[in-house]
């Protein structure tokens, strides 16, 4: 397996969680609240315009969230986000789910999502490049691995710009599997609560 260097040899630390520094200004807010709802932190953007949006992603420890648990996050952050007040212009405020082509912000999503297409960008050229497509062969240490036409390349998670699934086929069919198994599980869960709810009735 070929382990590409940086040509520069910086040592790196990125966040792809947050990228500038009122986006990781943001994060040292919302992170704590959306943490004690028993949820993770995906991602912060807030993107200009007439009126700035600020978009937060986040999921469960175990992935998936559901709209209700998104609104449920957007009036907890709203009233800390007042506070707080770290946004002086007016904005609106989106909470939302990765979605299925998600953006890859965390080293443990890497090993996630093992085995699935992705997009990976690098802040500096590496051998000559910056962008890597190809399947991905999950971690090593601080290094994430993927397959690509010449191999298996290592990188480190600290030179990444960018990273995002690849939206195909197999990935619709892999979450919508997962979506299904999810709401199984959750109707058993209901049906047994019915069954004990009977029975503490007797």
């Amino acid at each position: 397996m070929a382990r590409l260097r940086n040509s520069t040899e910086q040592d790196r630390m990125t966040d792809l969680i947050a990228k500038t520094a009122m986006d990781r200004r943001i994060a040292e807010i919302v992170r704590p609240v959306i943490e004690d709802m028993g949820f993770e932190l995906v991602r912060v953007r807030l993107q200009g315009g007439n009126t700035p949006l600020l978009q937060i992603m986040a999921e469960r420890p175990e992935g998936g969230i559901e709209v209700d648990e998104c609104a449920e996050i957007s009036t907890a952050l709203s009233a800390t986000l007042d506070v707080e007040d770290p946004i002086l212009d007016a904005y609106t405020l989106e909470v939302s789910s990765p979605g299925i082509d998600r953006p890859l912000t965390r080293l443990k999503d890497f090993d996630t999502y093992e085995g699935y297409e992705a997009k990976l960008e690098t802040q500096e050229l590496i051998d000559g490049r910056k962008r890597f497509r190809g399947m991905l062969a999950g971690i090593e240490g601080s290094e994430v691995l993927i397959n690509i036409d010449e191999g298996t390349v290592g990188l480190q998670f600290d030179w990444l710009a960018d990273a995002k699934l690849v939206l195909t086929d197999e990935l619709i069919r892999e979450m919508l599997k997962a979506r299904k198994a999810q709401s199984l599980n959750e109707d058993n869960f209901d049906t047994i609560e019915a069954e004990d709810s009977g029975q503490d009735e007797e």
